[in-house]
């Protein structure tokens, strides 16, 4: 018997505040950073017991060492919710946060589960390298030149698309300075005051020369990136990051990152049973492959393709929480699709805020839905580019 599709609302959304690699959050374990995700998620909704949470789906991009091991069932486990809560970690590369919050909405959907959680963690500090501790790439993708991309870095492939797109060095460090002014306004203004739950860190420092070990103590309240410095001539001065010809710099890219975030999602049964007040609607989600080398323009294929199934014009979204993996591929993205410069990124994107790989599209949610209740808006939009080749992009309608 067939069941009718019914609508998954998110009650509740949080994220730690984002730290730069080797930062404030550089000494903590990625499962501590979810533990505190999601036990603040659930502490959001007090109404609701957490053993009616029917399982945690997890994004994680590098899912070993310190984040293996399924981190989503150990970190909800961390974060005190009751043995009778399952946990699954799931990986799309920089779309797995955005992912777990499809995945989780799917369910609620089907009539599956009626609670669910979304989370998303990464720590880019602890891992040795961006593509993991250990590189194991199939050498038949070397033996093939159609294959040949697959192993292309992400710099390289921003390289492609800057040079096909037409993006020039001057108009990505221009749109890098301003991520950081926005965030930085953003920050001033205390926009992401309501979506952020502080982390206390406490570190133990030895002292070689003494013997003893010293604890420090410190709150960890708002993303560390964001530069108010920032300025189109310091970034002209950097050099080409991936190509010795390049336009493509450090100062013009996403930083790497440490962070995490947590979604509850839930029925419209409980939404009527426990009184709630939901903060959006789960509008859908596309996903689209391109081209490995040109990884980058994956939300040109994605974006349509949510607005087709939800039957929403592009128009009328209000807000884009778009990526910026790398100003070139962001700027190929808007000027392809047409968006309004002025609903992308109006807090600033990853080249200011970091972007900490597997949860930054748990992070994104998180700052658009609490968005979108400040500022009245109806639509908005998380999306990004996958490496490998691919582009995801989930829409949400606010419930004001």
């Amino acid at each position: 018997m067939s069941k009718q599709i019914q609508e998954a609302y998110i009650v509740a959304a949080t994220r730690l505040p984002v730290g730069r690699r080797k930062g404030m959050l550089g000494n903590v374990r990625p499962d501590d950073m979810l533990a505190h995700a999601i036990a603040s998620v659930v502490a959001q909704v007090p109404a609701i017991d957490p053993a009616l949470v029917e399982d945690v789906i997890v994004g994680c991009a590098m899912p070993e060492a310190e984040q293996g091991m399924n981190v989503a069932r150990i970190g909800l486990l961390l974060a005190g919710l009751p043995n009778t809560v399952a946990g699954v970690t799931v990986n799309r590369f920089c779309a797995s946060g955005l992912q777990a919050v499809a995945m989780a909405a799917d369910r609620i959907r089907l009539g599956e589960a009626e609670v669910m959680i979304a989370a998303g963690t990464e720590t880019m500090s602890l891992m040795n390298q961006i593509t993991g501790n250990k590189i194991a790439l199939n050498p038949a993708i070397f033996a093939r030149d159609e294959n040949y991309s697959i192993a292309f870095g992400m710099g390289l492939t921003a390289e492609k698309v800057a040079a096909q797109w037409q993006v020039s060095r001057q108009d990505q460090d221009a749109f890098a300075v301003a991520s950081h002014q926005k965030a930085c306004a953003a920050i001033a203004a205390g926009n992401f005051k309501a979506e952020i739950s502080p982390y206390a860190v406490s570190l133990r420092l030895p002292d070689l020369q003494s013997g003893e070990v010293t604890v420090k103590h410190y709150l960890a309240e708002n993303d560390e990136g964001p530069r108010s410095d920032s300025s189109v001539e310091r970034l002209a001065r950097l050099r080409p990051a991936f190509a010795a010809r390049g336009s493509v710099t450090a100062g013009n890219s996403s930083q790497m990152s440490d962070g995490a975030a947590a979604v509850m999602v839930v029925s419209e049964k409980i939404l009527k049973e426990f009184n709630l007040q939901p903060l959006a609607r789960f509008a859908g989600f596309a996903v689209a492959g391109v081209a490995p080398e040109i990884m980058g323009i994956g939300p040109v294929e994605a974006i349509p393709r949510v607005l087709k199934l939800a039957g929403v014009r592009q128009q009328d979204v209000d807000w884009f929480e778009l990526n910026e993996a790398f100003a070139a591929q962001a700027l190929a993205v808007i000027r392809t699709l047409d968006l309004d410069p002025a609903k992308v990124n109006p807090l600033g994107g990853a080249i200011a805020l970091g972007h900490p790989l597997g949860a930054t599209g748990a992070v994104r949610t998180a700052t658009l839905v609490h968005a979108l209740q400040r500022t009245r808006q109806r639509y908005g939009m998380v999306t990004m580019c996958i490496g490998t080749g691919m582009g995801a992009a989930g829409l949400f309608e606010a419930v004001l």
